[in-house]
């Protein structure tokens, strides 16, 4: 089975772009599926409904993937607690080298990351058959997750890079959005300098399979952006999203991922530079100065410039 997984950073699109691929035939958008465990069972994330709408228990997809994982509640909620005990341990950005160099072919010496790689496998295979799907879209955006998928046996594995200019993701932390927390723009630009970084090494290590997608020309060609994104990953079909730029959403089971995953029907798919006149002028130095180093990188001006639109 085919899993495109998608790294970068939070805020960048990456509910959107993965509710329009999970309209290909076959294909099945799981949203940030590394939370299933702490939404869906222990009670302790941030919101436990699936995209359908319907609580995650009681969704009669991931009600049966849950199901087929543990025997009874009991058993359910120990294997949850072990789930998210192994994200901790072997799964977060700080880990990113080490499944890296596992997954290009290094011997896996701990057993507890052979159990947690074996665990992942698992999950994988039993969304995809329960479902229906040949290919998964986890929005997860953790790196080290990425770079273990590409070790994992029976998994056909690409990363997707998504990167959003730091300054507009941190415009977009300021508000509380639903079931998400606001976060200030030091800690957002810091986050989206780490986990960008350590995406790019997925990209060194397997550079065929690793692309690299700005938010910037996804949302102003959106069209001609998943076309070659299905092109790269040898997606089915053809994204439903005209050449003005709307997409047609029906539902999704989603674990979370942004607000926005439980729209439906049409949804129009525009450049947003809102920041640019909103984000104060310090918190926007702020985010300069700490996203220096790889503004130049992705083209993202030092003083951006209001488009009009």
């Amino acid at each position: 089975m085919k899993v495109l997984y998608i790294t970068g950073w939070c805020r960048s699109g990456s509910t959107l772009l993965g509710n329009i691929l999970g309209e290909l035939p076959r294909v099945a958008h799981v949203g940030e599926l590394s939370y299933l465990w702490s939404n869906g069972v222990l009670g302790t994330g941030t919101n436990p409904t699936c995209g359908c709408g319907e609580d995650l228990r009681a969704c009669q997809m991931w009600g049966k993937v849950l199901s087929l994982t543990a025997a009874d509640e009991t058993e359910l909620r120990e294997v949850a607690a072990d789930r998210q005990r192994r994200h901790q341990a072997h799964l977060r950005t700080r880990h990113t080298r080490r499944r890296l160099a596992e997954a290009r072919g290094r011997p896996v010496q701990d057993a507890d990351v052979r159990e947690t790689l074996a665990a992942m496998t698992s999950l994988y295979e039993t969304a995809a058959d329960v479902l229906g799907a040949d290919v998964l879209v986890d929005s997860s955006k953790f790196p080290a997750e990425a770079a273990a998928l590409f070790g994992l046996d029976g998994i056909d594995a690409y990363a997707l890079h998504l990167v959003r200019d730091p300054r507009a993701t941190a415009y977009s932390w300021r508000r509380a959005k639903a079931y998400i927390p606001a976060m200030d723009v030091r800690r957002s630009t810091a986050y989206w300098t780490g986990f960008n970084i350590a995406s790019e090494w997925i990209g060194a290590a397997f550079p065929g399979r690793y692309r690299r997608l700005r938010y910037e020309d996804f949302v102003a060609e959106p069209a001609r952006a998943l076309a070659a994104l299905g092109r790269w990953a040898g997606l089915p079909g053809t994204p439903p999203v005209t050449a003005g730029g709307v997409a047609t959403l029906g539902e999704n089971h989603t674990v979370t991922g942004n607000p926005d995953r439980l729209q439906r029907g049409e949804v129009a798919i525009r450049p947003d530079d809102k920041w640019i006149r909103g984000l104060p002028r310090g918190e926007a130095l702020t985010g300069t100065v700490l996203a220096a180093p790889l503004l130049g990188r992705y083209r993202y001006p030092l003083l951006p410039a209001p488009t009009g639109r």
